[in-house]
C-alpha cells in the first residue's frame, strides 16, 4: 500500500476532500498536509511539508492542488529528490512516472473535473517508472 501525502490552496479544497474520500476508500493510507477551508492561503505553506514528506520517504508520493498547478508543481520542485509533475490528463500522469518517475502529481482545479482528478490519479499511482534509458536522463536531472 503506498503512503500519500497530500496538500493544496483554497482553489483545490474541494478537490483534495473528494481525492481524500476516494483514496482512503481505495485503502491507501493519506496524510492531509491542508488546507482545511476555502479560505484564502499561500499555497507554499501547504506545498513544503507535502514535498519534505516524499523527499524524506516518510510515502511514496505527493499529490498537489492548485487553481493552475503551475505554483504547487514549482514550489514542490525545490525540494531535493521531488519530481513533481503537473497534468491535466491521464496520459500525461502515466508518462510521468513512467518516464520521468515522478513523485508528486500536481493538479489544475480549475482545468480538470473532479471526475477527471480521480482518473488522473489513478493513471499516476498504477504506473511504474520504466528505467532503461529514462533513468539515465533521471539522474541527470539534479546535476546543477
Amino acid at each position: 500500500m503506498k503512503g500519500i501525502a497530500i496538500g493544496c490552496d483554497h482553489a483545490g479544497y474541494e478537490y483534495k476532500e473528494h481525492i481524500k474520500a476516494y483514496l482512503t476508500k481505495k485503502r491507501y493510507y493519506v496524510m492531509d498536509m491542508g488546507t482545511n477551508s476555502p479560505d484564502s492561503v499561500d499555497y507554499p505553506d501547504f506545498v513544503h511539508p507535502v514535498a519534505n514528506k516524499v523527499s524524506n520517504k516518510e510515502v511514496e508520493v505527493g499529490i498537489l492542488i492548485c487553481g493552475s498547478g503551475n505554483g504547487v508543481s514549482m514550489t514542490a520542485n525545490k525540494h531535493k529528490n521531488i519530481r513533481a509533475a503537473l497534468c491535466w490528463n491521464v496520459e500525461l500522469a502515466r508518462l510521468a512516472v513512467q518516464h520521468n518517475n515522478a513523485n508528486v502529481l500536481s493538479l489544475p482545479s480549475k482545468f480538470v473535473s473532479k471526475r477527471q482528478a480521480v482518473f488522473i490519479i489513478s493513471a499516476f499511482l498504477e504506473a511504474e517508472f520504466e528505467g532503461g534509458r529514462h533513468e539515465r536522463r533521471v539522474k541527470k536531472m539534479t546535476k546543477y
